[in-house]
């Protein structure tokens, strides 16, 4: 797992203990999703106590909140996203949404969710 930030070490034992009561898969998911995100630039990993958010060069783009099984995944956009995958949707500003959806499985970082990815990350710039 690569990230990006001061410390790695103190950031993968956060990693670490954020995922240490969950199903191995999910932090499998995890891995699966910060790829896909790498895939549009630099991912600045920023673990949380309970939470990790996802950041670009500017701003977060994503946050993630593990679950025993999987986790939920809130991804910025700026127009909703329109998925039956989207469970809960924001309205935060005028021009700023977060989409609610919940992975458990890295098969579900596919083409559709790296779409999602690519254009949060571009908000981040």
């Amino acid at each position: 797992m690569r990230s990006v930030g001061p410390d790695e070490d103190a950031m993968e034992h956060t990693l670490d203990a954020l995922f240490a009561r969950c199903e191995p898969v999910t932090r499998e998911t995890f891995d699966a999703l910060l790829e896909a995100s790498q895939a549009s630039g630099p991912v600045i990993v920023e673990a949380k106590k309970t939470s990790i958010h996802l950041a670009g060069p500017k701003s977060a783009f994503a946050g993630v909140h593990p679950r025993k099984a999987g986790f939920v995944l809130n991804i910025r956009s700026e127009t909703p996203i329109r998925s039956a995958r989207i469970r809960k949707l924001e309205q935060v500003s005028a021009r700023r949404f977060h989409n609610e959806l919940l992975l458990t499985e890295p098969s579900q970082v596919d083409a559709e969710l790296r779409s999602w990815l690519r254009d949060a990350y571009a908000l981040s710039c």
